[in-house]
């Protein structure tokens, strides 16, 4: 019996190890996400479209990979403007660009709550 219990209690343990783990990868892609998004924005502000596609792109790619790991309607939605922004910038709408980023960035934030 103690045989199966000590077991028991390191199969236990370690569930209680690795859980958490899973949780932080998606809250660090999300943060990184925003991150990127707060860069592109800033990059957007100064008029350079091409830095801003660049972190959008980073931004974008970390985004999927938050909603892959955790499903969320408000980074669905930030993944839908940064596509916007990461397209506008390719023309060179800075403008443009940046009011989806900056759109991105709200929805990232709420679903970083």
């Amino acid at each position: 019996m103690t045989r199966r219990l000590m077991i028991a209690m390191l199969g236990l343990g370690l569930a209680l190890f690795v859980a958490p783990q899973i949780s932080l990868a998606a809250e660090s892609h999300l943060e990184q996400a925003i991150e990127h998004t707060k860069e592109a924005i800033d990059e957007g502000n100064k008029g350079n479209a091409s830095a801003l596609v660049e972190h959008a792109t980073a931004a974008l790619e970390h985004a999927q990979d938050a909603q892959k790991e955790k499903s969320n309607r408000y980074t669905k939605a930030g993944i839908k403007h940064l596509k916007e922004a990461i397209k506008h910038g390719r023309k060179d709408h800075a403008k443009v660009a940046t009011e989806h980023a900056e759109t991105a960035l709200t929805h990232l934030q709420e679903a970083n709550n």
